[in-house]
């Protein structure tokens, strides 16, 4: 039994800081999709491993017991790598960011105790 609770929530949006490449859940063209999935190859993989589950490429999935855990461990992966990709994307606009203005943003812990009470 496959449960839905589990797929609900799910963005599979590749956001962009350049409007050109934003792809929200309301412009999903086939030509945008496959552009945003030509840029993170990795992603575009594990959509491939998650349609193998879905056409059960392999032919062992007979029980929706095997689909469901099958299909979990696929939107495990995609989930892993997509975090990975926003993290690796995250770095290259800071380093443009470094580059273009010399501007650091900090984003370590705060030095401040906090505000001390008055009597």
């Amino acid at each position: 039994r496959v449960r839905p609770e589990l797929m609900q929530g799910l963005n599979l949006s590749f956001p962009s800081s350049a409007p050109r490449h934003r792809i929200t859940m309301f412009d999903q063209t086939d030509e945008a999709l496959f552009q945003a999935l030509t840029r993170y190859p990795q992603l575009k993989q594990r959509i491939a491993h998650l349609m193998a589950v879905v056409e059960d490429a392999e032919g062992d999935l007979a029980r929706a017991d095997d689909a469901e855990r099958r299909v979990i461990e696929e939107i495990r992966r995609l989930g892993q790598e997509s975090l990975q990709a926003w993290a690796e994307r995250q770095v290259e606009q800071t380093a443009l960011t470094v580059a273009n203005t010399g501007e650091v943003r900090v984003g370590g812990k705060k030095n401040s105790a906090g505000t001390v009470r008055s009597a």
